[in-house]
């Protein structure tokens, strides 16, 4: 997930502020960091967090549903001449992927995540270009970042939990 933060701060940043080169690659650090943190809970001993076959299941056709919306999302509004709504297009489509998510793994944190890509969706719908794009790019990396780190925790916890067996 911070993978997508990234690239939600890095495309606010060259098409809301139209900077450009090592300013891209900045808000990769965000990812390599929460990356390493995971890198190191995957690696804890125990059991951690498993999905049940209905959770991998939503997470499927959520994840399928997904890609099938942004790519329509995005035609739609290139299509209509409107790139400024792209950011808010792709942050409604990817906040409605995490409900099911959500509803399936019983994980409230992915609920107030995809309420919170939804609400700057409308942000970014209603107040528009170009203080909407960065409001909702922005938003929506902080808050996929968040997520992030949340799952991380609560795997980390759930192993703590859990003996280690040699």
């Amino acid at each position: 997930m911070s993978f997508f933060g990234a690239v939600f701060a890095s495309l606010t940043l060259y098409w809301h502020m139209d900077l450009s080169g090592i300013a891209l690659v900045m808000p990769f650090l965000g990812f390599l960091l929460i990356g390493l943190a995971a890198m190191y809970v995957i690696r804890l001993p125990g059991d951690g967090i498993k999905p049940t076959s209905k959770e991998e299941r939503a997470i499927m056709w959520s994840s399928i549903g997904e890609g099938i919306g942004l790519f329509l999302a995005s035609n739609i509004v290139i299509n209509l001449h409107r790139p400024d709504l792209l950011l808010p297009s792709m942050a409604l489509v990817v906040g409605l992927h995490f409900l099911p998510i959500a509803f399936a793994a019983g994980f409230r944190p992915f609920y107030v995540l995809g309420a919170a890509l939804i609400v700057a969706a409308t942000i970014g719908f209603v107040v528009g270009t170009p203080t909407g794009g960065e409001v909702v790019g922005f938003m929506a990396a902080g808050a996929i970042w968040l997520a992030s780190v949340i799952a991380i925790r609560r795997d980390w916890r759930a192993k703590s939990k859990t003996p280690a067996t040699a």
